[in-house]
């Protein structure tokens, strides 16, 4: 099922309503077509002598087109593949059948447009945060002069503006993502892959960094990145998305795909977004929906 509406937020008259921005295009940014994913495992005999499965389905069946400028929040069991199709825009992992575009060409590495960012903050502990801000920009070829200006101005964008030169022990871990945001935003990629990157923050801190990149992604108006979020947590999904993938686990594959027809801009509104009745429909129709999927039992999801 595809582009499904899940209630209008007449309430939220402080902010305009969004475009349809779910609708597939003839020229998606990201295309998964038919995609199946087979990871081979060592054979291994088990105590009572047969032999363990050879291989897991870890994908099978995928059919996903994401629009430019798209947020798209995947949701889902572990083991679901969630990160599994993040890695392979990245291009870190060929299909094992299928068809994978990003920008109408198959991935390929190095690929320097886009920006992978993870749960743990992943700093190197030698490098202070303008330092760590400035190693994409390196990879490049940027001058040091240019990099310098550049990370200073987004630490400064993300808040760290007075942690310039503090090193990753001398930062809390609500800084430490804060200087990883600043680091994959820091070459202007036009695809963000972000897995689950303010699943360790306590809730506040989670709240705010949200509203942090969301006040970043929205100001962009209509040359916002196209963003692919992972995350188990369903709130965060409606808050931050314009349209949720629930998938399945044991073989991944999708569930549903639902538009989060919420209005933007939400990033100073988190908070009240959250108490909304239209909020509490999608969350609960979500909620219904995802544990539906759990429990629907899998299939093919060994191969001997």
């Amino acid at each position: 099922m595809t582009g499904i509406s899940m209630g209008r937020a007449t309430t939220l008259d402080y902010i305009e309503a969004p475009a349809d921005t779910a609708a597939p295009t003839d020229d998606p940014k990201v295309s998964f077509t038919d995609i199946r994913q087979v990871f081979a495992l060592p054979k291994q005999s088990k105590k009572d002598g047969s032999a363990s499965p050879s291989a897991v389905v870890a994908l099978d069946n995928v059919n996903l087109q994401i629009p430019e400028g798209q947020f798209v929040a995947l949701v889902g069991a572990s083991g679901c593949g969630k990160t599994t199709l993040m890695n392979m825009i990245a291009g870190l992992v060929k299909p094992t059948r299928g068809t994978v575009k990003v920008s109408g060409q198959p991935p390929k590495l190095p690929n320097l447009d886009v920006g992978y960012m993870f749960a743990r903050d992943a700093l190197l502990p030698w490098r202070s945060a303008r330092r760590s801000v400035e190693l994409p920009l390196e990879v490049r070829g940027w001058d040091k002069k240019r990099r310098r200006e550049r990370a200073d101005e987004m630490l400064d964008m993300v808040g760290l503006a007075d942690k310039h030169t503090q090193y990753r022990n001398q930062l809390s871990q609500g800084m430490r993502q804060r200087v990883a945001l600043a680091r994959t935003l820091a070459a202007d990629p036009s695809i963000l892959l972000m897995d689950e990157p303010f699943a360790a923050l306590d809730a506040r801190t989670k709240l705010t960094l949200q509203a942090e990149f969301l006040r970043i992604w929205e100001a962009e108006g209509d040359k916002r990145k196209t963003v692919i979020f992972v995350t188990h947590d369903l709130d965060e999904a409606v808050l931050m998305a314009d349209r949720v993938v629930i998938m399945l686990p044991r073989p991944g594959r999708i569930a549903e795909d639902l538009i989060v027809d919420l209005p933007r801009p939400r990033a100073d509104h988190l908070g009240d977004v959250k108490f909304t009745p239209e909020f509490q429909e999608i969350t609960q129709g979500l909620f219904d929906r995802l544990e539906g999927a759990i429990s629907a039992p899998g299939a093919g999801a060994e191969v001997k």
